[in-house]
């Protein structure tokens, strides 16, 4: 039961955060009035009655995310530790330990450890699993044990981990730690310049404008952008991204929102770097957002030839709203449409079909547009390149993998069979392929893909019906075949996985750094992306110049 004092804390906090969404998104304050006080009413009747102790503040977080979700995947609700997570990634700085991490079960992965950061010099390695931070044991520490590897700079953690199954402790001593918008740059030939974006954070343009000055000084004279897995980020930094390459005063962006103050129009403000280098850029689809506002306005303004697979088609548009005790809501404000008028966003949250899944707008119903020089473009699935590379896409078996960390996995298990590779660079054979499906099967790595979820589920649904004994033989007959169509997938795609399983060994020896340097002297998409840029009438023609 709530005491008195707890229940006049949490109601008004209840009414104000209401009052500001539904104020802020409709005119009918009467029945926005009766949906808060039957809310509040039935919130209150459950704290006060239920037969267990509840605990309001995670009630009230499962309530207002939970509808939230129904509306689309990025208008959502941060209570004050999501908050500042929220900042790090749009601010690219933290003190913290320098890894990307993971929790599963009662463990912290690490994923990569940055070079030179925390986490790196405390001698953590992709693939430990850390169970205990200072005193703490992660199996009894439900919440988000990120935090507990966050505070002042200098602060030591121990901490203890299992690497390959042997325990192991360390001590980490944090620091100010920054997320680089561009990771990398440099040189592929001598007269190409290579540049990765890997984020929009609020360094993204100077970060891009230093690497473009000095590639330039360096005697780059064309120049390839790397715009793969970039997810977006802040929409101004893309703007001005696009200011280093067009006129000052060209339009990158409008959006169209049914609240008028949010119809904006969005032009490049600076003075450019160099409106005439020549520049291809790369993308896939886990371009989005605000890489795809670069990709998508600079193929309108036939600036660019835009390289490489569709994006992934998010042309929405978000905004944080502050809220009452260090509370925040991220919310869907418009939609976004490039220079040439049109909108790229690929799914249609208004319209779902019967699993409450959104529509993905269909490919002839796609709207045709004109760039700048007359050039046909299309809305409504991502952008499209100019050049597209079929055999980038991925593939629902390597999705599959690197979704299960079956690559992940391996690539662990690789690097410590193989301790003194150092600066080599691995051959990927077919005999590793089969070493890696033998591994898969040995560590039991169960690949969930979208027809092994449909027949575990059936089984589960088979043992609350009781017939699961009928069935039980002919399951296992169909998991084994399926089991075995997902080897025969790994060999068809084999190509696609030896390279992703090579991306993530080269950066277990390597880190990061290590895997841009082996990109630029031997991966496709930047061989293809050079190849445009040096076949000066064929660049030429596809941008009508």
């Amino acid at each position: 039961m709530l005491s008195s004092l707890k229940k006049r804390y949490y109601i008004p906090v209840i009414l104000s955060v209401f009052l500001f969404i539904g104020v802020s998104f409709k005119d009918d304050f009467f029945e926005i009035s009766k949906q808060i006080e039957i809310f509040t009413t039935l919130y209150k009747t459950i704290n006060q009655n239920y037969v267990d102790e509840t605990n309001p503040a995670e009630l009230m977080d499962k309530a207002i995310k939970s509808m939230l979700a129904d509306l689309d995947p990025y208008t959502n609700y941060f209570n004050e530790q999501d908050v500042i997570r929220f900042k790090i990634n749009n601010t690219g700085e933290y003190t913290g330990i320098g890894a990307l991490i993971t929790r599963k079960d009662d463990r912290i992965i690490i994923k990569e450890p940055y070079k030179g950061f925390p986490a790196d010099k405390a001698g953590l390695k992709a693939g430990d699993e850390i169970t205990q931070i200072g005193d703490v044991l992660l199996a009894d520490f439900k919440d988000d044990a990120s935090q507990l590897m966050k505070g002042a700079k200098n602060t030591k953690i121990d901490i203890k981990y299992f690497r390959q199954g042997k325990p192991m402790t360390t001590q980490l001593v944090l620091d100010e730690v920054e997320v680089k918008a561009v990771p990398f740059y440099g040189k592929i030939d001598d007269k190409t310049g290579y540049i990765v974006l890997s984020q929009f954070n609020a360094k993204a343009f100077s970060d891009t404008k230093e690497a473009l000055e000095k590639l330039k000084a360096d005697g780059a004279t064309q120049i390839v952008l790397d715009l793969r897995g970039n997810p977006g980020g802040l929409l101004n930094e893309a703007v001005n991204i696009c200011g280093l390459f067009v006129p000052k005063g060209e339009t990158i962006v409008t959006t169209k929102s049914k609240n008028n103050k949010y119809n904006n129009t969005n032009k490049t403000t600076r003075e450019p770097v160099d409106t005439e280098i020549p520049l291809t850029i790369i993308v896939d689809g886990k371009s989005a957002s605000a890489s795809e506002i670069v990709s998508g306005a600079l193929q309108d303004l036939d600036r660019a030839v835009i390289i490489g697979s569709r994006s992934y088609g998010k042309g929405l548009v978000q905004r944080p709203f502050d809220m009452v005790y260090n509370t925040q809501v991220k919310v869907t404000i418009a939609k976004y449409y490039t220079p040439s008028g049109r909108c790229i966003q690929a799914l249609d949250y208004a319209h779902k079909d019967a699993g409450g899944k959104a529509i993905r707008t269909d490919a002839k119903n796609y709207n045709a547009f004109k760039t700048k020089k007359g050039r046909t473009v299309y809305d409504g699935g991502g952008i499209l390149p100019d050049v597209v590379l079929e055999n980038t896409k991925t593939s629902a078996i390597a999705e599959a993998l690197q979704k299960n960390d079956g690559i992940f996995n391996y690539a662990t298990y690789y690097y410590y069979k193989n301790p003194n590779l150092g600066d080599k660079i691995p051959t990927i054979t077919d005999a590793d392929i089969a070493d890696f499906k033998a591994y898969l099967k040995r560590e039991k790595i169960s690949l969930d893909t979208e027809t092994e979820i449909a027949l575990k589920n059936t089984l589960e649904k088979a043992k609350k019906e009781n017939v699961d004994g009928a069935i039980t033989v002919e399951y296992q007959q169909l998991l084994s075949a399926l089991e075995k169509s997902e080897e025969t997938l790994i060999d068809k795609n084999k190509t696609e996985i030896k390279n992703l399983l090579l991306d993530e060994i080269i950066k277990r020896y390597q880190y990061k750094e290590g895997l841009y340097q082996y990109y630029i002297k031997n991966n496709f998409e930047i061989k293809k992306a050079v190849e445009v840029l040096n076949d000066k009438p064929g660049y030429n023609k596809i941008l009508k110049i």
